[in-house]
């Protein structure tokens, strides 16, 4: 019960103080321009109209608006050859929501046709102009809502879309080293397990980022404040890109280390090179990550030129592990490649 009812975290308060802004300021201004009943439909329309992003905010002020224009004609054209009475609200329900799936509407406007129809019918059967003021007043609160949400600092999700890319980063950074101290010691069956769950967790990871770029891009739309921002996303993009390869990479590696391990794979001559290369590959991670943060800055502590200079060449391995070798290696080349083209 408490899930249902209580989200992971708040909403931002500043989305809190636009949507009481615009829903007061859409009930007096309705209610100064259209004296008479109440103005809730103006109050509902500003309220549902102040989103995330603005791009939410104009297609819920359309659907909005729509939906009440939709309603108000259903419950007209019914109040007009039927009259009024129960019976009349609860067919009108009925044609509005057959009317609203013919026209294939979205679920939110099927529903505000409905609404205003029965609202209509229900409160205005007996006052003239009714259904017209509230179309009227329903665009007012839907207008202000949107204006609210441009000129009270615009949403921007650029930051978060930041954040998710570079927590992913510095996780892969981190299973990169991992699997590089696993492969220079002896491993248990429940350390092999570990290594390939902790790995894996990198796939939601970037999803979540992915998630968070597409968030901020429509975060963008419309927004006055984009040109600003635009830049920044297109580079927090193009390093997700590059990061998805490797994640890629670095859960099959983990995978096929996990799979064909055995104690003697210590001895061979190539797994120490390895290992040496996939730290490499994790401080390139961390600069690329610091670069995107700080401009050029050197990473503190660690050298501010990339690790890895060049592909890895080993001897042949001995003939039991030359199948996991190889798979390392041909990953490796590709981690290689995918991070020296952005650090170089």
């Amino acid at each position: 019960m408490t899930v249902s009812l209580r989200a992971a975290r708040r909403a931002p308060l500043l989305q809190v103080i636009k949507s009481a802004v615009a829903t007061v300021a859409a009930w007096l201004l309705a209610g100064w321009l259209l004296p008479g009943p109440l103005p809730v439909f103006a109050a509902i329309a500003a309220l549902l109209v102040v989103q995330p992003s603005l791009n939410q905010s104009f297609a819920k002020a359309v659907e909005r608006t729509v939906g009440v224009i939709v309603g108000v004609a259903v419950a007209g054209v019914l109040g007009l050859a039927l009259g009024n009475g129960t019976w009349i609200i609860i067919v009108s329900i009925l044609i509005a929501l057959v009317l609203a799936w013919a026209l294939k509407m979205t679920t939110g406007t099927a529903n505000q046709v409905a609404i205003s129809a029965m609202l209509v019918l229900a409160l205005g059967t007996g006052t003239p102009g009714y259904a017209f003021d509230r179309i009227v007043e329903t665009m007012i609160g839907a207008a202000i809502g949107f204006v609210v949400n441009i000129v009270i600092v615009p949403p921007v999700a650029v930051a978060a879309a930041h954040r998710s890319v570079d927590r992913l980063g510095a996780e892969l950074a981190d299973t990169l080293e991992r699997l590089a101290a696993a492969l220079g010691r002896p491993q248990t069956g429940a350390a092999l397990t570990e290594l390939i769950v902790t790995a894996r967790l990198l796939r939601p990871m970037r999803e979540s980022a992915e998630r968070a770029i597409a968030d901020a891009a429509e975060s963008l739309t419309l927004n006055p404040r984009a040109g600003r921002h635009r830049a920044e996303l297109d580079e927090v993009r193009r390093l997700l890109e590059r990061f998805a390869t490797v994640v890629t990479q670095t859960i099959g590696m983990t995978r096929a280390f996990c799979d064909r391990y055995d104690d003697t794979l210590g001895h061979e001559p190539s797994v120490a090179a390895i290992a040496e290369q996939l730290r490499r590959a994790a401080h390139d991670v961390r600069l690329l990550v610091h670069r995107l943060e700080d401009g050029a800055d050197p990473v503190p502590d660690e050298p501010d030129e990339p690790a890895l200079t060049r592909p890895l060449s080993v001897a042949a391995p001995r003939s039991g592990h030359w199948v996991l070798v190889g798979s390392l290696l041909v990953d490796l080349h590709r981690i290689h490649d995918t991070l020296t083209d952005e650090v170089s």
